[in-house]
C-alpha cells in the first residue's frame, strides 16, 4: 500500500507544528482543531524525513482506546511494523520500563498489576485490621491516589502530620497498603508512574539509557497531566526534544489530579520552547464556536485563543427555560423525535449531556415514554465483572504465587467450604512466617495441627494452581478454558456469565500469556463499543468525542457550576471549563437547557439560570421559555410502547409503496389490524399509513 502523502491538506499552523522538529513545542490545539492529526504527522515526518527510527520517538496518551487509533493512523504513513514501537498510555510505557528495570527497586518483574477494585479491596483489608471504620474505604484510596500522583511517599506524608488527625491515620493505612503491595509482588496504576519517576531518579545509568532511547518524545492530552506524569516527561526527555499538544481550556480532571500549571508554565520550564496555536475549527459551526469561545475567555490565566471555521455561521445556539426537570426531560424527547421523523438526523447523532448522573433518571423517562433508543455511557466494564475478574485473579495467582489480593478473592471461588475463619489460621500462618499466603498453605498442609478435611479442600487447591503454574500454554486462550474448568468455576453458574467467559476465552485466541496479562492488566477502563441510540453521559465523560446535535441540561446554579465549586474560584474556572468542553462537542446544533424547580437528594428545589449564561451574546442565540400545560389525555401516565416491539415493521427497516417507491420506517405504533407507520419516501417526504389500508412491500 502506498504511503499516504504527509503535508496534503494540512492548515499553515499544523504544518509549522509538524516540521519543528528540534527543541520543546508546545501546541495549543483548540477544540475540533486536528490535535490528533497534528501528532500522527509528526510522528511520520520525523521517521520519513528526518530518519527516526519508529521505536525511538516515545509517544504518549491517556487511553488504551487513543493508542490504538494513534497506531492505526500512523501505520498508513509508516514502512513496516510499528506494534513494537513505542506509542501507548503513561501506564503502559511504564509497565514496559520497569518490566525491564523494577529488580533494582526491590521488585521482581513478574509484578501483578492491580486495578481500582483491587486496591479498594486491599484498602478494605487493611481498614479492617486497623480497626478503623470500613465505609471510609473509597475515600483513603482516592487520597492514596492523590498522594502518588504529587510523588508523595507514605513516609513523607507521615512526616508532615502532627501524630493526632485523621491524616496520621491515613498515613498508617498508606504505609500498610505499600507494604502488603511490596508484599504482593504487585503495583497499583499509579505506581507504576511513581516508581518510574523514582527508578530514573535514583539510577542515573537507567536514566541515561532511556533518554538515550527517546530522542524524541510526543505527549498527547498534555493539559490532564498530573506531577507525576510531568516529572516522568521531564526526565526521559532530557534532550529537549519534546512536543507536548493540549489544550488549557480543557482541562477538567482535577479531581483525579490533573495540573493545569504544567501546560501553563510549560514555557518557564522550557525558556527556548516554541508556542503554536492551532484556531482553524472543523467540528463546530461559527454560532457554536463564538458563544463557547465568550464563556471561556472569562477565565483568567489562561492561553488565549480565538477559534474560527469556514463551516459558516450555522443555527443559533438555542437555550429554553422550563419549569421542571419533567417538563425538560419531555421537550428534549419531542425535538429529538421530531428531528429524527424529518429524517434530518439518526438518533445516534444526539448526545444529551449533564453535570450529575441523577440528571439521567428524568431524561431516560422521557426517551422511554417516546420510544426513543439510548444508552447510558456508563456503568460496569466488562473487565470488571464479577465472573471476569475472578478468572483473571486465577491467571494472575497462577503467574504470580505473591499475589495474595487474587488468592483471596479466587480461594473460595466457586463455593470450596474455606470461610473467613479458615482464611484467618491462613493469614496468621503468612504473618508468623513472613511468607505469602499460597506459601502459608503449603506450610499448613505439612502441618498435624490442621484438619483432615480442610487439608483435603487446600490440597486440592494447590494441586490445580500449581499444575497450571508449571503447564506450557500455547494460547491464553487455553490457559482461560483451563482455569474455568479445572477450579470448578463452571460447574455452577448463569448463562450471562458463562457467555461472559467464553467472550474472554475467544478474545484472547491469539495472544499469548504474556501478553494477554500485560492487557488486560492495563485495561484501566474498557472502552465502550459504540451503541444505537441517543448518548447520555456526563460532561466528564463527553471529553473527546462529538455529535452532530448535543444538548447541555441542568443549567442552573449548584448544578453548572456545581455547588462545590461556589468557594473556591479555581473550582469555579474548572467547572467553565467543563462547560466549554460540552458546548464545543457539538458539530451542527447546541440546545442548552434549565428548569426553575428541581428535585435534588429527595427535595424540591427553586433553581436560578447558571451564571455562565450571562456571557453568552446573545445575537448568537435564540432564548425562549416553556410553560406547559397539561392537556386532558396527559393525566394517562406515559408508558413506553410495547406495540413497538412486537411491529412487524422494525423501525429502521426499508418497505416498497405501489405508488412512492422505497422509503425507510422512521416510527411504528399499533398492533395487528391498527397498526401504522411512518415512512420517510425520498423525494414524497413523510406519510403515516395505516397498515390495513396500504399494500407495503418489506425490501
Amino acid at each position: 500500500m502506498a504511503k499516504e502523502a504527509l503535508l496534503e491538506d494540512l492548515n499553515s499552523q499544523q504544518k509549522e507544528a509538524i516540521l519543528h522538529s528540534k527543541g520543546p513545542l508546545l501546541v495549543l490545539a483548540g477544540a475540533g482543531s486536528g490535535k490528533t492529526r497534528v501528532i500522527t504527522h509528526k510522528f511520520a515526518y520525523l521517521v520519513r524525513k528526518k530518519k527516526y527510527k519508529p521505536s525511538s520517538i516515545l509517544t504518549v496518551t491517556f487511553t488504551n482506546k487513543a493508542a490504538n487509533e494513534m497506531k492505526e493512523r500512523i501505520g498508513k504513513f509508516v514502512d513496516g511494523d510499528i506494534k513494537s514501537s513505542w506509542i501507548g498510555t503513561f501506564h503502559s510505557q511504564c509497565n514496559k520500563i520497569l518490566r525491564r528495570e523494577i529488580k533494582s527497586l526491590g521488585y521482581k518483574s513478574d509484578f501483578s498489576i492491580y486495578d481500582d477494585d483491587d486496591q479498594c479491596s486491599l484498602i478494605r483489608h487493611i481498614l479492617r485490621d486497623f480497626k478503623i471504620y470500613e465505609a471510609l474505604y473509597k475515600g483513603v484510596a482516592s487520597r492514596i491516589s492523590l498522594l502518588k500522583a504529587s510523588l508523595i511517599s507514605p513516609e513523607q506524608f507521615l512526616s508532615q502530620g502532627d501524630g493526632f488527625s485523621f491524616d496520621e491515620k491515613l498515613g498508617r493505612v498508606y504505609l500498610k497498603y505499600q507494604d502488603e503491595l511490596k508484599r504482593c509482588n504487585a503495583l497499583d496504576f499509579d505506581d507504576l508512574i511513581m516508581q518510574t519517576v523514582r527508578l530514573l531518579e535514583e539510577n542515573p545509568p537507567v536514566k541515561q539509557k532511556y533518554q538515550d532511547m527517546f530522542p524524541y518524545v510526543l505527549v498527547d492530552e498534555f493539559q490532564d497531566t498530573n506531577k507525576s506524569q510531568y516529572r516522568l516527561l521531564q526526565l526521559l526527555a532530557g534532550h529537549k526534544n519534546i512536543c507536548a499538544v493540549g489544550d488549557d481550556d480543557q482541562s477538567i480532571y482535577k479531581f483525579r489530579g490533573a495540573d493545569i500549571s504544567n501546560i501553563l508554565s510549560f514555557n518557564k520550564d522550557y525558556p527556548d520552547a516554541k508556542i503554536i496555536k492551532l484556531e482553524q475549527n472543523y467540528r463546530s459551526t461559527q454560532n457554536i464556536l463564538d458563544v463557547s469561545g465568550a464563556v471561556i475567555s472569562k477565565n483568567p490565566h489562561r492561553k488565549a485563543k480565538t477559534l474560527w471555521t469556514d463551516k459558516g455561521s450555522g443555527e443559533k445556539v438555542f437555550y429554553c427555560r422550563l419549569n421542571t426537570e419533567e417538563e425538560e426531560a419531555k421537550y428534549i424527547a419531542r425535538i429529538i423525535k421530531d428531528l429524527y421523523l424529518k429524517d434530518s438526523y439518526d438518533y445516534k447523532d444526539f448526545a444529551l449531556l449533564y453535570r450529575i448522573n441523577l440528571q439521567a433518571r428524568a431524561l431516560e423517562d422521557a426517551l422511554r415514554a417516546e420510544g426513543i433508543p439510548y444508552h447510558v455511557v456508563s456503568g460496569i466494564s466488562f473487565y470488571h465483572r464479577r465472573e471476569i475478574k475472578d478468572i483473571i485473579s486465577y491467571l494472575r495467582l497462577i503467574l504470580n504465587h505473591d499475589d495474595n489480593l487474587s488468592l483471596r478473592r479466587v480461594i473460595n471461588s466457586p463455593h470450596r467450604g474455606v470461610g473467613a475463619s479458615t482464611l484467618s489460621k491462613i493469614e496468621q500462618e503468612s504473618k508468623k512466617n513472613s511468607t505469602s499466603l499460597y506459601a502459608a498453605i503449603k506450610s499448613m498442609l505439612k502441618s498435624d495441627s490442621v484438619a483432615a478435611s480442610l487439608k483435603e479442600k487446600l490440597r486440592e487447591f494447590i494441586k490445580t494452581i500449581d499444575a497450571m503454574s508449571s503447564a506450557n500454554y500455547k494460547s491464553a486462550a487455553e490457559m482461560l478454558k483451563d482455569i474455568a474448568e479445572k477450579t470448578g468455576y463452571l460447574d455452577d453458574i448463569e448463562e450471562e456469565r458463562l457467555q461472559n467467559i467464553m467472550e474472554l476465552v475467544s478474545s484472547a485466541e491469539t495472544l499469548s500469556v504474556k501478553d494477554f496479562s500485560e492487557r488486560v492488566s492495563l485495561m484501566a477502563t474498557m472502552d465502550e463499543d459504540k451503541k444505537p441510540g441517543v448518548s447520555l453521559m456526563t460532561l466528564h465523560s463527553a471529553k473527546g468525542l462529538e455529535f452532530p446535535v448535543v444538548f447541555l441540561v441542568g443549567l442552573e446554579e449548584g448544578i453548572l457550576p456545581y455547588f462545590k465549586a461556589m468557594d473556591d474560584p479555581h473550582e469555579m474556572y474548572e467547572e467553565r471549563r467543563l462547560f466549554y468542553v460540552g458546548m464545543t462537542r457539538a458539530k451542527d446544533m447546541l440546545c442548552m437547557t434549565g428548569v426553575k424547580k428541581r428535585r435534588l437528594y429527595s427535595k424540591v428545589q427553586e433553581q436560578e439560570p447558571s451564571r455562565f449564561l450571562q456571557d453568552i451574546p446573545k445575537d448568537c442565540c435564540h432564548w425562549t421559555e416553556k410553560a406547559f400545560r397539561k392537556p386532558e389525555a396527559a393525566c394517562k401516565p406515559l408508558k413506553p410502547s410495547a406495540q413497538k416491539l412486537s411491529c412487524a415493521y422494525v423501525i429502521g427497516c426499508r418497505v416498497k409503496h405501489p405508488a412512492w417507491g422505497v422509503g425507510v420506517v422512521r416510527d411504528c405504533s399499533g398492533e395487528g389490524d391498527d397498526t401504522k407507520v411512518t415512512v420517510n419516501f425520498p423525494g414524497i417526504g413523510l406519510k403515516r399509513l395505516a397498515i390495513k389500508f396500504v399494500n407495503l412491500e418489506k425490501v
